[in-house]
């Protein structure tokens, strides 16, 4: 792919091309490698495509939307996704309803796909939220919040996939509990989503030891985008990262992640391998965000502009387009697709703008079910707090 997804010395032989169904220039080209799961895509009419291409577009014109916003000083962060679309979009449309998603801070158009409105998402780099959608909402699509403290979503995910495991046991009358065999089907799965720099964080690795132990129903997925911000993923890993995942024991594999195809199908068979009780996967997707790790940081100052302009030629939406194009669709679908997308951003931008202050008595709301002393005695301090301003203001 790039200079930043190949690998050092310590590289143990050839490893197999990443799975890819559609070539860079968006024809339908599969690899050796793509030949097992192709007839996952045959259900797949021209009908979704072209509503992964809304996906695709909808949620880049939101993402750059957002861009300017911080830009402008309306968003304290924000963290773009241009470039990934492909990826998310093909894993997230291979989920089935009943899954559980725990992203990590990119996943803008997986929320989107799940029923989480962007909206929300762009609430929490507002400032206004810690979370924003409640994921006991089934609108929500069973989307869990963001996680910016790297690598702590995969042990939640982990956790809760283990939760996945032991209710279905517990359904089949199964007193032994003893979740370290495979075999138990749950009818879901948990899907998490990292990064290639957040795989060298401690979390990610115990994650995949208890998923690997325990036989959770569960796909690790990580977009590596070729840089864990300034550092290069060849610095952090000498063998490709789908390799550190067969150690722990996960059936692993490498895709071309701006191909929605491959996604699609790679993410919807680990899927159902893992609610059919066949035990955790993992998919490394070479992707690349076009953008910045986030509006704080300068790629410029790190990045070959000839990198760059290699994976532009590279970008997901395009491929799905050409894609497209081959099976006769014209070009009304898309300026009617790109239009829609720019309506929608706009009107998620006044929304953004026009986002209520939150009651500052919120913050006490959800963190224990039950009322808890400790919590209503800071609700308190802080309403005399409050008060003390106003009493001041009338004196």
């Amino acid at each position: 792919m790039s200079e930043q997804t190949t690998y050092g010395p310590l590289h143990g032989g050839a490893d197999p091309e990443p799975i890819r169904f559609l070539d860079e220039a968006g024809a339908y080209a599969p690899s050796a490698t793509a030949a097992e799961f192709a007839d996952e895509l045959a259900a797949v009419g021209i009908d979704e495509f072209k509503q992964w291409y809304r996906d695709m577009v909808s949620t880049r014109a939101f993402d750059t939307e957002c861009t300017h916003l911080q830009r402008q000083g309306q968003l304290a962060l924000w963290v773009p996704s241009v470039g990934q679309e492909g990826c998310q979009v093909g894993l997230g449309r291979a989920a089935e309803p009943q899954d559980h998603i725990f992203p990590a801070y990119r996943e803008h158009a997986i929320a989107h796909i799940r029923g989480v409105p962007l909206v929300q998402v762009a609430a929490l780099f507002r400032g206004l939220t810690h979370g924003g959608w409640d994921v006991t909402d089934p609108a929500h699509g069973n989307f869990h919040l963001y996680t910016l403290v790297l690598g702590a979503q995969t042990q939640h995910a982990t956790g809760y996939a283990l939760g996945q495991l032991l209710d279905a046991k517990r359904r089949a009358a199964d007193t032994a509990l003893d979740a370290g065999e495979a075999g138990t089907a749950t009818g879901e799965a948990t899907m998490v989503f990292y990064g290639d720099g957040t795989s060298s964080q401690g979390d990610a690795n115990e994650a995949m030891i208890f998923a690997a132990s325990y036989q959770t129903p569960e796909v690790f997925v990580v977009q590596n985008n070729g840089w864990a911000i300034s550092v290069p993923v060849a610095r952090q890993s000498r063998t490709p990262l789908y390799r550190r995942a067969l150690g722990f024991g996960l059936r692993a594999v490498q895709i071309d992640g701006n191909d929605p195809l491959a996604a699609y199908a790679v993410g919807r068979r680990f899927l159902r391998l893992a609610r059919e009780g066949h035990g955790p996967g993992y998919i490394e997707a070479l992707t690349y965000r076009i953008g910045a790790h986030t509006t704080s940081d300068d790629p410029t100052r790190y990045r070959e502009a000839a990198e760059l302009e290699l994976w532009q030629q590279r970008d997901p939406i395009v491929r799905l387009e050409q894609h497209l194009r081959s099976l006769g669709v014209d070009d009304a679908f898309f300026e009617e697709a790109r239009e829609a997308a720019d309506r929608e951003a706009k009107r998620i931008r006044d929304g953004i703008l026009t986002l209520p202050a939150p009651e500052a008595d919120s913050m006490f709301t959800h963190v224990y079910s039950e009322p808890h002393p400790r919590i209503e005695e800071q609700r308190e301090w802080l309403a005399r707090y409050e008060a003390s301003f106003a009493e001041g203001a009338e004196q």
